[in-house]
């Protein structure tokens, strides 16, 4: 009942703290939503090598351990690739840094185009490469060669540069029982590779 003298209270009072806590509620989410992509993004700049848009050598090691994990969980076979631009230095030397990295960058695109999407390719460092082919055993080496060679070959017929773009490679089929991670499956073929027991 409404009388002389006494205030009227509709409920919009209340009605209008519940919608301003939603909208302060809804607007913290969005905050947080943008901190989180901003820290997402962040750890995918720090595992991506700015050059090639592939996966350095942090954020390969960190993917390639989860598909020897997912390998392993399902029992099967998994292989690391090793490759090495031949005469980069030269490259370099001859042509500037700018052609090197142009260089690097064609290789890296090759990469793209000739593996899976399951498989996980990465730069390690200068001109060395690497490529984890999950839930495969070790592989023809002369058909992986022959494959990337005749991409690189369009390419380089393509782009007219004063050279051919070149590269060795090697090969190590994982081994539960011998490398348990892929850092020391990484060690192992470096190893190898060093030795000169493998033919790349």
């Amino acid at each position: 009942m409404i009388t002389p003298g006494n205030p009227v209270t509709t409920g919009l009072g209340a009605a209008t703290k519940v919608f301003d806590s939603a909208l302060q509620q809804r607007e913290r989410l969005r905050d947080l939503a943008r901190e989180a992509e901003r820290e997402l993004m962040a750890v995918q700049m720090a595992s991506m090598d700015e050059l090639t848009l592939l996966s350095n050598r942090h954020g390969f090691q960190a993917l390639a351990q989860l598909g020897l994990d997912a390998c392993q969980e399902l029992d099967k076979p998994a292989t690391l690739l090793f490759f090495d631009l031949d005469q980069f230095k030269r490259i370099n030397e001859l042509y500037g840094r700018t052609e090197g990295d142009d260089a690097l960058k064609t290789f890296a695109d090759v990469l793209r185009i000739a593996f899976r999407e399951s498989d996980v390719i990465g730069r390690l460092g200068s001109d060395e490469f690497a490529a984890l082919l999950t839930g495969s055993g070790a592989v023809e080496i002369s058909a992986i060669r022959a494959r990337l060679e005749e991409i690189l070959d369009e390419r380089n017929g393509t782009l007219h540069r004063g050279y051919d773009i070149g590269f060795s490679i090697a090969q190590l089929e994982f081994d539960p029982d011998i490398h348990r991670s892929v850092e020391r499956l990484m060690a192992a073929l470096d190893d190898i590779c060093h030795q000169g027991t493998i033919e790349f």
